[in-house]
């Protein structure tokens, strides 16, 4: 289970290095294959690969003719790159990730139960802008409940 938020750098190549605490977590299921992937959001997706394989699926399997499903499998499917971490750890971000969700040198990894978002830290920062704006409103429905 991937959670908590580490505040990172990107090298001047645009690689990443993972975490220590986390590199297991992420290379021990999938050999080592991981999948890097946009977010509607303007963040980035990152799953070992077994985790990736049946969103990918299910996504695929959307009627191609619907537009909002053609769109969803342009930015999902269309932006998703296999990498691998090398030995030092380290993960290649590729130019039109980075570009695509405005990653340059400061970013932050999220984790997300199953796998990693990937903020630029002027997105993150948003995200946490958006989370305080809603104050006593952000429980969603099915939440009202929850004990903290």
């Amino acid at each position: 289970m991937f959670q908590g938020a580490a505040a990172l750098n990107l090298d001047a190549k645009g690689r990443l290095a993972v975490p220590s605490r986390h590199r297991e977590g992420l290379s021990a299921p999938a050999d080592g294959r991981l999948v890097l992937t946009a977010h509607p959001h303007r963040c980035l997706l990152l799953y070992p690969l077994p985790a990736w394989e049946p969103i990918r699926d299910k996504v695929l399997a959307a009627p191609s003719l619907e537009q909002q499903s053609a769109y969803l499998k342009r930015l999902l499917v269309g932006f998703a790159r296999e990498e691998e971490m090398d030995a030092a750890g380290r993960l290649l971000i590729a130019p039109e990730l980075r570009q695509y969700a405005g990653l340059e040198k400061a970013v932050w990894l999220v984790g997300q139960g199953n796998h990693f978002e990937l903020w630029s830290d002027a997105g993150w920062k948003q995200q946490q802008e958006a989370i305080f704006a809603l104050g006593d409103k952000l429980l969603p429905p099915g939440l009202e409940t929850l004990t903290l």
